[in-house]
């Protein structure tokens, strides 16, 4: 599969909107999304690879691979693991 398949692109449709329907929140900062806000607005919905694509596209398409982010928040994080939650631990003691 190429980076921005048919495929690729039709779930990433598809999830818009059943995500537009629950609307959760951007799963990398905990805010509410704009999802009414054009596709390139810092706020709007964008499908976010839970482990990144550049280091595991077989998971491209695979659902529990994605998450609802805003558009900052994807780019911001890049390839990079997401930062723990306020409260998680970081490190065992």
């Amino acid at each position: 599969m190429t980076r921005d398949s048919r495929a690729e692109r039709d779930l990433h449709a598809e999830l818009h909107g059943l995500w537009g329907i629950a609307r959760p929140p951007c799963w990398l900062c905990g805010q509410p999304i704009d999802y009414d806000a054009p596709a390139h607005d810092p706020d709007a919905l964008d499908v976010d690879h839970v482990k990144p694509y550049s280091t595991h596209p077989h998971l491209a398409l695979v659902r529990s691979n994605l998450r609802p982010s805003h558009v900052r928040c994807n780019r911001s994080r890049g390839a990079r693991p997401p930062r723990p939650e306020i409260g998680a631990v970081a490190e065992e003691w």
